[in-house]
């Protein structure tokens, strides 16, 4: 692992530490019946800056100049993988032991990678300007894919367990068109198509806008990583440990093989490419698990410990990774 690499781990370890003492102190109020100031962190993440980010983006994306054989190759496994820890955890949540929407929660904590405050640095130092280049590539459609597919799979959930809660199935054209409406006026999912319709109707951001969104999206890193912290510190890891555990070794040693089998023997994807798509399976799972557990008020606990458990173990399976790549040739 590169140095470079190295210190981005201990810089993003120092921050997280830096929320835990805050929330520990009680510098922004102390979480009880009353009030949980890390979940108007997430609130305020999930509503103002990763829309920003998002729409910003999608508004950007060169979708002409996109590697499509590529970012195919990666999607492919990871969203077989999202849906397949999403149906295993609904079967066995079939008695309603866990919250309804704990299946979409470890589905994309099993599935999110730390593409950004770890990815970006660990390709531009492993690969290069070419490698940083599909790798940027595949993060710009990350967020926007991953949490667009689980947005609509929680709130088909969520109205599910309305409607059998006490709604009758007469009304089901009306709660599949709540569901709809649910799934697009979303702070995830409407900032993604206004972006690609932007996109698409060849507009350029005006240079105002361009900076505003630039400056509120820069917030998006910071934010998630005091979270982190905060959220360790208000609760802790008892009882969250082996379901994180579990999510961890998923997202770091499944989730990379899975995407180089299918990448590799698939789609026949070699040298630098493949590299790239198993090194972004490979990295931890990101501050956006926490995010997305935070909205629906699901796994808080196991989302932050998985974060903080996979970013501990990445610093040995990046190498075992890497390694694997290395024989292959």
């Amino acid at each position: 692992m590169s140095t470079l690499v190295f210190f981005k781990l201990v810089a993003i370890f120092v921050v997280v530490a830096l929320g835990w003492v805050v929330g520990k102190a009680g510098w922004l109020g102390p979480k009880n019946e009353s009030g949980d100031p890390a979940r108007t962190l997430a609130n305020a993440a999930y509503y103002i800056f990763v829309p920003a980010l998002l729409f910003r983006t999608t508004a950007r994306i060169d979708l002409a100049a996109m590697p499509w054989g590529t970012v195919i190759a990666f999607f492919v496994p990871v969203l077989t993988l999202l849906i397949g820890v999403y149906l295993w955890e609904r079967r066995a949540n079939r008695s309603g032991a866990l919250p309804t929407a704990a299946p979409s929660v470890r589905a994309i904590s099993a599935t999110f990678g730390n593409s950004v405050q770890v990815g970006i640095p660990f390709a531009a130092a492993l690969f290069g300007e070419a490698g940083l280049a599909i790798h940027v590539a595949l993060v710009s459609l990350h967020a926007m894919t991953l949490l667009t597919v689980l947005t609509a799979l929680v709130e088909l959930d969520l109205a599910r367990a309305r409607r059998t809660a006490g709604h009758s199935n007469a009304h089901l054209l009306k709660t599949l068109g709540r569901t709809l409406r649910n799934t697009i006026v979303h702070p995830v999912v409407l900032p993604v198509i206004a972006g690609l319709a932007w996109n698409l109707a060849g507009l350029p951001l005006p240079t105002v806008a361009d900076e505003i969104l630039a400056t509120l999206a820069q917030a998006v890193v910071p934010l998630c990583l005091v979270l982190i912290g905060m959220s360790l510190a208000y609760y802790g890891v008892k009882g969250a440990a082996r379901g994180a555990v579990i999510i961890s070794l998923l997202k770091l040693l499944v989730l990379p093989a899975m995407v180089l089998a299918m990448a590799h023997w698939g789609f026949g994807l070699s040298g630098l490419p493949l590299a790239v798509v198993v090194m972004m399976a490979a990295l931890p799972v990101g501050s956006n698990a926490l995010i997305f557990s935070q909205r629906y008020e699901t796994l808080e606990a196991e989302a932050t410990a998985a974060i903080v458990f996979s970013t501990l173990g990445f610093v040995m399976t990046a190498s075992l990774w890497l390694a694997v790549l290395a024989w292959l040739g």
